[in-house]
């Protein structure tokens, strides 16, 4: 189960985060928790080269039109949603910087970075295409305050789901690895 080093095992662990991802952005949740940027973390971390953008990628174009056609009303795509995907390459990259590590506070601390440069970037886009908040340094500042209980929703999202996904992938990895040297 150890992704980055037998390359025929990503494929169950990116089709299960690209399912986890979508059934929990269709699922009744507070604004912003969704495991998006957690499994984008995991992915930068766990799977190599064009597979682990493809996860955010995968989840992001399934569901946003679903959940923009049934729930907000408005059209499947906007300019909105290329500053959304690039904040979840963004996360990807994030991930590559903890590599192999289970180390949970490396880990948590990488899920806040993503959780801050996803708050600056998608509240940046919401500034730009608003016609609520001037185009000022100030209307920016604006934009971010009324923004921040949204922030609060992402960080312990994102906490939540790396712990889960980095957690749970160190636990079957682990009892991957005695089943083999019990059977050896």
């Amino acid at each position: 189960m150890v992704l980055m080093e037998k390359e025929q095992n990503w494929r169950p662990a990116a089709l299960a985060l690209v399912v986890l991802g979508v059934v929990a952005r269709l699922l009744p949740h507070p604004p912003n928790f969704s495991p998006v940027g957690s499994a984008s973390l995991f992915a930068g971390a766990r799977l190599s080269g064009w597979k682990a953008y493809l996860i955010p990628l995968s989840i992001m174009v399934v569901t946003d039109p679903i959940l923009a056609v049934m729930k907000y009303h408005v059209a499947p795509y906007t300019s909105y949603q290329v500053f959304i995907y690039l904040s979840f390459m963004l996360s990807v990259a994030i991930g590559r910087f903890l590599g192999a590590t289970q180390s949970v506070p490396r880990i948590a601390l990488a899920s806040l970075i993503n959780s801050t440069q996803f708050f600056l970037i998608s509240n940046f886009a919401v500034w730009v295409g608003s016609t609520e908040f001037a185009h000022t340094g100030a209307g920016l500042a604006a934009c971010y305050v009324v923004a921040i209980p949204f922030f609060a929703y992402t960080a312990f999202g994102d906490l939540f789901f790396a712990g889960a996904i980095f957690g749970l992938y160190a636990w079957l990895s682990h009892t991957h690895k005695a089943r083999q040297l019990s059977n050896a």
